[in-house]
């Protein structure tokens, strides 16, 4: 079993800043994709960006030259460094991960975390 673990969420201006962290533990081999998603009120869920183990990472246009991916193999930690905030940027930031364990792949979703940017 797999648990993830955000944190740094909260309020803050626009154009302002935050940092995201989520940590992975339990039954981990390895963890190939790092992902962060967001969903905002009544709308879906979606990709903000991803990182693979080597560091190769991807974003989604609304956040490209704002946001910045990272991750800490060692610690199976992945980050998000959020810049020039925007009150569109509001809402519920999830950590997701592609964890391999004993030949099997589990698909792993933290708990969430608030993202509030004020105008």
């Amino acid at each position: 079993q797999v648990q993830l673990v955000e944190s740094g969420g909260g309020l803050v201006q626009a154009g302002g800043s935050l940092r995201l962290s989520c940590a992975a533990s339990g039954s981990i081999s390895s963890i190939n994709t790092m992902n962060w998603f967001r969903q905002a009120p009544g709308k879906q869920r979606e990709l903000v960006a991803g990182i693979i183990s080597g560091g190769s990472s991807n974003y989604a246009d609304s956040v490209k030259g704002r946001f910045t991916i990272s991750r800490d193999n060692d610690k199976n930690t992945v980050y998000l460094q959020m810049n020039s905030l925007k009150p569109e940027d509001t809402a519920v930031y999830y950590c997701n991960a592609v964890v391999r364990h004993l030949g099997n792949s589990f698909n792993s979703w933290g708990q969430g975390t608030q993202v509030t940017v004020s105008s």
